[in-house]
């Protein structure tokens, strides 16, 4: 949101939800909310505010996996076929945030009058502005901390519940970070370390992350199998696996996965 002021000068800040000290909803994820709930269709709603189908799956993904809720859930069935529409939670938060914006505007013009020039705080707001290009973010508490000579077992449960999550991440970086039991975190995994299997619950792996669920969304390409799998909790793992290991799991919409990945796979972050 921006006020342009006489001379050309303009202030200029960002809106976003928190969850746990963590950003993860600003005014372009809330517009494709919004889209979806106009349109009941992710496809046509990525289209309308210019971003691609897969992207807005990305985001949507990530948002349900921070929220303490989902807020966004597909629809199946139905004389339209189904679809993809918002919850009531998902509803209000759009709702509240047009309430904030509301007041984000008049703060704006209040401040225009009561500061000179707004050129280092429009380059400060647009320098701490960050997103992460890792595909699976979760956010969780530390339940457990383990050191070792070297690195340190990290256990995260996750909002929503489900198994904790395990990470490997140095002794050093447990300092850096302040990490201490009951302290806030999220889990960053890439898509590409993540592996997909079925009927692993019995299995004996030496990953420690094993995640089961219902597969939601697969995208198929000549080397590569982009695939969501639903895990439990609003949260949803993405894996990106070989187009021929994605014909022999026989791998559909709907059925049965298990994501697996391993604590040295697991990037811990703070806000």
């Amino acid at each position: 949101m921006s006020r342009k002021k006489q001379g050309g000068m303009e202030l200029d800040g960002s809106l976003w939800f928190q969850k746990d000290e963590q950003k993860f909803l600003g005014g372009d994820r809330i517009a494709l909310l919004k889209s979806i709930d106009e349109v009941g269709s992710i496809t046509k709603a990525a289209k309308a505010v210019g971003i691609s189908y897969k992207n807005a799956w990305d985001l949507v993904n990530m948002i349900n996996n921070l929220a303490d809720q989902p807020l966004v859930e597909r629809v199946t069935g139905g004389k339209g076929g189904g679809g993809t529409t918002l919850t009531g939670y998902g509803k209000e938060v759009v709702r509240q945030y047009g309430v904030l914006q509301e007041e984000h505007r008049k703060f704006l013009e209040n401040l225009e009058v009561r500061l000179g020039d707004t050129q280092s705080l429009y380059q400060l707001l647009r320098r701490i502005s960050m997103k992460v290009s890792a595909r699976n973010v979760l956010a969780g508490t530390v339940t457990k901390i383990t050191k070792g000579a070297v690195n340190s077992e990290v256990a995260l449960s996750l909002t929503g519940g489900g198994a904790p999550l395990i990470a490997v991440v140095t002794n050093a970086a447990v300092e850096n970070l302040a990490l201490k039991e009951g302290a806030s975190a999220y889990a960053i995994i890439k898509a590409s370390s993540v592996m997909v299997g079925s009927d692993l619950h019995d299995a004996k792996i030496s990953a420690r992350n094993v995640m089961c669920g219902t597969v939601a969304k697969i995208i198929e390409g000549p080397v590569s199998t982009e695939v969501d799998v639903e895990v439990g909790g609003g949260n949803t793992i993405s894996a990106v696996i070989t187009h021929g290991s994605s014909q022999n799991l026989g791998l559909k919409v709907g059925g049965h996965a298990c994501t697996l990945f391993k604590a040295s796979s697991v990037i811990l972050g703070v806000s």
